[in-house]
């Protein structure tokens, strides 16, 4: 399930929360109860792991 950011505009403060892709989005918030509008975030990074290449991996010249 993604991660949503939200941020209030009343305290600006920002909360995660897991939602479903078809869940209507958070209206208010939950310390003030202020309106709040979803945050477009970077998402998750690439994680190398095991054999294979990686980041530092460049194909040789020949």
């Amino acid at each position: 399930m993604p991660t949503y950011v939200y941020e209030c505009t009343r305290c600006a403060g920002q909360f995660e929360i897991e939602q479903k892709i078809t869940d209507s989005p958070r209206k208010r918030c939950p310390s003030c109860g202020g309106k709040v509008f979803r945050v477009i975030s970077g998402g998750g990074g690439i994680i190398l792991k095991g054999p294979g290449f990686y980041a530092t991996d460049y194909r040789s010249p020949e």
